[in-house]
């Protein structure tokens, strides 16, 4: 059965129901306990780049105790393997890697050799991981990598996680058009301590390896996105006394409705970065630009994935489930940007922050959205119109910032933002910048940036003083919790 799994369509029924009979309760094996305790034991000996200097003399106290850590690990490993036949290929590379790493040796590209338990290079283990090809509900992957976890640990200690895959029928339906090949829904099954934190991805990038290959998926927990999710806008809409909804309330009732809306929200949203107008690289690879450029691009995703998903519910053609999830979709993409990310992190350069107010002040000054009498309030019948409108503004700033200088579209992308949102008293930017900094590099603009560029506005200081314990709570939740 393993060879033909292995070699199968994984998306085949039959397939797909023997691959989960061979993973089911793999979280409680005694395998996987010990191969989670024994990675968090290497992470106590482990520096912050994932080397572990004290064991690179062969023979030394440390190089016995960390060998036999990974000795115990890839005998773990091993032993659940026959769980992954489609991980085969995958899960045998991490054993050489592993083995590579504790013993020190050439990694066969043209770079030195390394001494034990060196910088890890898990790049031929990362090559051979491709879980954009099994994405059917319910197929499981044991991913272990030495690797920082983003929003979580800046370590790149040995991570184990247990990943269970979401792919609801409808989203089959929705990929057809909103192509993503590179997209992995995923929820927790279970995690070592790099995990127990505010992160809600698995990216290859995370991963030590010799160099940056290109990278073929991504994927997202989407039980912790909406686990958190249905905390904070459930407490955020009692504080303000919002009446939500009724489909709203059901879906904050229902974990599993939830994540499918993040599903569909995040498949359209990921897409987004590669796909428009861009007058710059999608993902701003090694660009440094001021923070605010930042949040407008990661608030141009959520928007389409709200315009995509209005244009999904008004169409007749579209199947119930999708039209219902698109529904959820615009609910999803203006609670959690205006109760969570808005007052989610310090104030030290939030993009994901200033996003959350812009909407937020975008709906309000559009009249949409009321504070009246200490209660929230939406006009539902308009907001979807406006929020697009909100999406188109931004999709004419990357149109005409095609022509302009970089400088000059970071200028009018301050302008932009400062039509809606009140700068810091302070700046140096809404004063106007001199002329010395507006005729020399693009640092001096960048430097000239506030931290807190866009101060919280009263409401948000309010709301953020009330809703702080509540965020701070969802540090590490998952679906079950």
């Amino acid at each position: 059965m393993s060879n033909y799994i292995a070699e199968a369509l994984v998306g085949e029924p039959e397939v797909v129901e023997d691959a989960r009979v061979l993973a089911r309760d793999v979280e409680k094996s005694p395998a996987w306990l010990r191969l989670k305790e024994t990675a968090t034991a290497l992470q106590s000996l482990q520096e912050q780049n994932g080397s572990i200097a004290d064991a690179a003399t062969p023979g030394s106290e440390i190089n016995i105790e960390a060998t036999a850590l990974v000795k115990t690990l890839t005998d773990a490993i091993t032993e659940l393997a026959p769980l992954f036949p489609y991980d085969a290929a995958y899960l045998d590379a991490l054993v050489v890697d592993f083995t590579r790493w504790a013993a020190g040796a050439d990694t066969g590209a043209d770079i030195d050799s390394t001494p034990p338990f060196g910088v890890p290079d898990f790049y031929d283990s990362l090559m051979a991981f491709q879980p954009q090809q099994h994405r059917a509900d319910g197929i499981r992957h044991l991913v272990v990598f030495p690797m920082y976890t983003q929003n979580g640990s800046t370590n790149r200690f040995v991570e184990a996680v247990l990943v269970e895959v979401i792919w609801p029928e409808f989203i089959g339906e929705l990929e057809e058009e909103y192509t993503n090949k590179l997209f992995v829904p995923i929820r927790f099954l279970d995690f070592t301590p790099g995990y127990d934190t505010n992160s809600a991805v698995l990216f290859p990038e995370t991963v030590a390896m010799r160099e940056i290959p290109t990278f073929t998926w991504g994927a997202i927990f989407q039980d912790r996105e909406a686990a958190r999710f249905r905390r904070v806008v459930r407490a955020a809409a009692e504080i303000t006394r919002l009446d939500l909804p009724e489909d709203a309330a059901t879906m904050l009732d229902d974990q599993h409705l939830t994540e499918e809306m993040f599903v569909m929200w995040d498949l359209i949203h990921d897409r987004t970065h590669m796909r428009g107008d861009l007058p710059f690289d999608p993902f701003m690879i090694k660009q440094r630009m001021p923070f605010f450029l930042y949040s407008l691009e990661e608030l141009r995703c959520d928007l389409t994935a709200f315009r995509e998903s209005v244009k999904i519910e008004r169409d007749e053609n579209a199947s119930p489930e999708a039209r219902k999830h698109a529904k959820l979709v615009q609910y999803g993409v203006i609670f959690d940007r205006i109760f969570r990310f808005a007052i989610t992190g310090s104030r030290v350069r939030n993009y994901d922050g200033l996003g959350g107010q812009l909407l937020f002040a975008w709906m309000h000054q559009h009249h949409v959205l009321h504070w009246t009498d200490t209660s929230l309030s939406f006009d539902w019948e308009a907001v979807p119109d406006v929020v697009i409108a909100l999406g188109a503004q931004i999709d004419e700033l990357y149109w005409r910032s095609i022509d302009r200088p970089k400088k000059a579209h970071w200028l009018a992308a301050y302008a932009m933002l400062t039509e809606t949102l009140t700068p810091n008293p302070a700046s140096v930017w809404a004063r106007g910048l001199s002329d010395e900094v507006l005729a020399g590099p693009p640092k001096g603009y960048t430097d000239a940036v506030l931290d807190d560029e866009f101060p919280l506005s009263m409401f948000f200081e309010a709301l953020d003083k009330r809703m702080k314990p509540v965020i701070e709570s969802t540090i590490g939740i998952t679906g079950r919790d």
